[in-house]
């Protein structure tokens, strides 16, 4: 990842489910546009994947899902110079990790996606998840999806950026700020 100045960037939000990253998307992706940035939403792919996720997820769910994903990242940023992902490519393989362990083929594909990322901003657990009628209900399955993607950045030297539980109703500004930093054009000089 790089933390460069420019025009054009993907930045994905990370973290277990129900943790509000859906939200933070869009709400991301309402200010950049104020601001007349022209961007693209990758939307979460997990929930038309249609074979099994949560604890009974399968190594062909997740490889559909990373798939996809990376699919529709490769489409966004082909048409649209700033993507915002509702979800990474390694947050998606954590599901698989914890169900059905490493995989050697999806696992350097996911470590290769990974460096594409210009900004991985990490939502962590404030409560536990409410019911959508698609993602796990289980706290501790929640929390042990968190805990593992945590090592997983650890592990794979991965930086992101960790929104602070008790701003979480400053989140969307902070998250703003942070792209904004990133994507604002140059100012020139006038002196």
């Amino acid at each position: 990842m790089n933390s460069a100045k420019r025009e054009s960037a993907k930045i994905a939000f990370i973290g277990t489910h129900g943790v509000g990253k859906t939200t933070l998307c869009y709400g991301l992706a309402a200010k950049l546009k104020s601001k007349d940035v022209v961007l693209e939403v990758v939307h979460e792919v997990a929930r038309r994947c249609p074979l099994p996720i949560n604890e009974a997820t399968s190594v062909a769910a997740q490889s559909w899902i990373l798939h996809t994903q990376i699919a529709e990242e490769l489409v966004a940023a082909a048409r649209h110079p700033v993507v915002v992902c509702d979800r990474s490519a390694l947050d998606n393989y954590v599901y698989l990790l914890l169900s059905q362990g490493a995989q050697p083929d999806l696992d350097r594909l996911v470590d290769s996606w990974m460096q594409t990322y210009e900004l991985l901003i990490f939502v962590p657990v404030v409560g536990a998840p409410s019911a959508d009628g698609v993602r796990a209900l289980d706290p501790a399955f929640q929390l042990a999806v968190q805990e593992r993607l945590r090592a997983e950045l650890r592990s794979r030297n991965l930086r992101a950026i960790e929104l602070a539980v008790e701003r979480r109703e400053c989140w969307l500004d902070d998250c703003a700020d942070l792209v904004w930093q990133r994507i604002q054009p140059p100012q020139l000089s006038l002196l």
